[in-house]
């Protein structure tokens, strides 16, 4: 009696997830295995097993999908850390639209730390499923940060920066907490909090470098600076600390409006009026600041330029051309609002 986990389907052809099951692994590590992925990593017991099940049934790789590995997908994928995030919505937003414009599809995947999505996305780049990458997202020791430099596909990373990689679209974000710092001391402010990010994300990172830079060139006193994630808890935990330890504080610059908005929240819980008491300007500037209560004070970013520009830049790599570091030339701004005033003398 045939064992029925070596049984052909109706059509008597096999399948890839038939060699996957019968030797016991993912369909996603079969398919790498059989396409002799350098970058794959899996013991050599597990390997031959995937080689003898495709020998025992007989597979083939279809001869469509022979045919599509050397030709181009007309497909990016552009991989950002948090769908909820309205500065990568902005980012996505340029670089989809770039994308179209050059005649691309834009696949778009959220970064997390889930094994199963790592994989399905190393996969997608290892298969050949797309033609490049965009990688937005910040989590540092990423394993794309690994595998990509063994693969023949394009990619560059945006809105952060990998040493000594050579393919960083960027903008300038220390110049960001520039105008923030010349906004605040025109209007008297010396003692400034900074609600930053997790740390080791380079983003947050350079912003917060920024600002010290900013301060000291303004004979200003160093920042005070709380961390948090760049969300409305991250703000809202983060402000309150910073307030507890540092009540000389008479603004706040938070890294991302979503922390704006929990500053926000943690200052009137705390029953301190915005911007009489104290004053709140967030990097980034989007239409909802208009909408909050009091308006919010901002620093406008070239965010729809910068996923235009990576697009540009990755086509280049596609067109033959090398990779190479782009920080965005249009400058950051403030765009004043009613969240930040002339400090109340005391």
């Amino acid at each position: 009696m045939q064992d029925r986990n070596t049984e052909l389907p109706a059509n008597g052809r096999s399948r890839l997830i038939d060699v996957a099951q019968l030797s016991g692994v993912t369909k996603s590590v079969a398919s790498r295995v059989l396409n002799k992925d350098a970058t794959l990593s899996v013991r050599e017991e597990t390997r031959l097993k995937v080689l003898e099940a495709a020998r025992k049934l007989g597979y083939q790789p279809h001869a469509g999908a022979r045919a599509l590995a050397g030709s181009r997908t007309r497909a990016l994928a552009l991989l950002i850390p948090d769908l909820t995030n309205p500065v990568y919505s902005r980012i996505t937003r340029g670089a989809y639209l770039q994308a179209r414009a050059r005649g691309y599809a834009m696949l778009l995947a959220e970064d997390t730390e889930d094994e199963g999505v790592d994989e399905q996305f190393a996969d997608l780049v290892a298969s050949g499923r797309v033609d490049g990458l965009l990688i937005a997202s910040a989590r540092p020791g990423h394993p794309l940060l690994g595998l990509l430099p063994k693969t023949d596909i394009p990619y560059l990373f945006v809105n952060r920066s990998v040493a000594g990689s050579g393919r960083n679209v960027t903008m300038d974000l220390e110049a960001a907490s520039l105008c923030a710092v010349a906004h605040l001391r025109e209007l008297g402010h010396r003692h400034i909090g900074h609600v930053s990010g997790p740390e080791a994300l380079s983003p947050g990172d350079s912003r917060r470098t920024g600002l010290i830079k900013a301060a000291k060139a303004a004979k200003l006193p160093e920042p005070a600076i709380e961390r948090g994630a760049f969300s409305e808890q991250g703000g809202y935990d983060a402000t309150k600390r910073l307030v507890k330890d540092h009540p000389e504080v008479t603004a706040v610059y938070t890294s991302t409006l979503n922390q704006a908005i929990g500053a926000l929240h943690a200052l009137h819980e705390l029953g301190l009026s915005v911007p009489q008491d104290i004053s709140v300007i967030s990097y980034d500037d989007l239409p909802l600041a208009d909408y909050l209560q009091p308006t919010l004070t901002t620093i406008a970013m070239p965010l729809l330029e910068l996923g235009k520009t990576a697009v540009n830049a990755l086509c280049d790599q596609l067109n033959g051309e090398q990779p190479e570091d782009l920080i965005i030339p249009s400058e950051p701004y403030v765009v004043s609002r009613e969240s930040s005033a002339q400090v109340v003398p005391t």
